[in-house]
């Protein structure tokens, strides 16, 4: 055990300690967070200069777009800085900041694909009360309700962990703060740190896949009532890429989150947490525009136009 006026930093894990492997991490990260930053602008950008694009869905895209910058942005840097300077030690301050930001984000991902799931649910199953139902005052309630509680579920995890008294040791199995592993760190009481990691997954976890589980059998059964292929088709293609974003996004996480101490692998736990963290806020802004002519046309004029 250490005592709480003792710690002044923590140890992150790197993906290798081999110098030469470092290197190609190096380019690798830094390259994928690159694209991140720059695909997700664009995708703010393209909406925001296309007054055609200013609905409620492409609105909850490109919030979405920047909580993905926000989000990867937390962690991404100061892996790549760490690699650079072969340091993985992070201070207590700085640690706890980036637990804190890091459970803003990803809660703040997780309540946008919601909303999102619910968007297309009114568009498909309801398209005449779409215009009432997801009106701007509507989407603007929904943006700072998912803002809200993602800051009292980052403020809940931040407040345990900092009146931890004393942790276990040092060393944390992740390339970030990783809030679960800060947890298990702690030496807080075991009752309290399950009853937050659960009612976390209640409402982050369970709610929002209930929640996106209904729309998408709802708009399924609409979507099968509809005579011609052509308008199946259609309605269909609005709404993959958003479910293959929620596959990646939850497939990942909640594996991540959910899953038991005995079964939890650090190498694996890395790879899962690498994957929602950098590769899908890296993937998204290319699933939502390859597939949505709006987003491609408006891409290709606005970069026409700046070229």
């Amino acid at each position: 055990m250490h005592n709480l006026t003792y710690v002044s930093e923590f140890h992150l894990m790197c993906f290798s300690d081999d110098p030469e492997l470092q290197l190609v991490h190096f380019g690798l990260f830094l390259s994928m967070y690159l694209v991140t930053v720059l695909g997700n602008l664009l995708l703010i950008l393209a909406v925001s200069s296309d007054p055609h694009l200013h609905t409620p869905m492409y609105f909850f895209l490109s919030s979405l777009s920047l909580v993905d910058i926000c989000f990867t942005s937390t962690t991404v840097p100061k892996m790549i800085s760490g690699i650079l300077t072969h340091s993985r030690v992070i201070s207590y301050v700085g640690c706890l900041t980036q637990m804190s930001l890091f459970m803003l984000f990803a809660c703040m991902d997780d309540m946008l694909l919601t909303v999102m799931a619910y968007d297309r649910f009114v568009a498909i199953c309801h398209p005449l009360h779409y215009a009432v139902t997801v009106s701007a005052h509507r989407c603007a309630l929904l943006l700072l309700a998912s803002v809200f509680l993602s800051l009292v579920e980052s403020q809940l995890h931040n407040s345990i962990v900092s009146l931890s008294t004393c942790f276990k040791h040092m060393e944390i199995a992740n390339f970030f703060c990783d809030p679960s592993q800060l947890l298990n760190l702690s030496c807080s009481d075991p009752l309290l740190k399950t009853i937050v990691t659960h009612i976390g997954g209640v409402i982050f976890g369970f709610f929002p896949i209930l929640g996106i589980f209904f729309s998408y059998y709802k708009i399924i059964s609409s979507v099968l009532k509809i005579p011609s292929s052509e308008g199946r088709y259609k309605a269909f293609s609005t709404c993959s890429s958003h479910l293959s974003a929620v596959c990646l996004f939850y497939g990942t996480g909640l594996g991540t989150y959910l899953g038991s101490d005995v079964s939890y692998s650090s190498r694996k736990g890395m790879v899962a947490s690498l994957m929602y963290t950098v590769v899908t806020p890296m993937l998204n802004p290319f699933i939502y525009s390859l597939r949505n002519r709006d987003i491609t046309c408006t891409l290709k004029r606005f970069l026409s136009c700046r070229v």
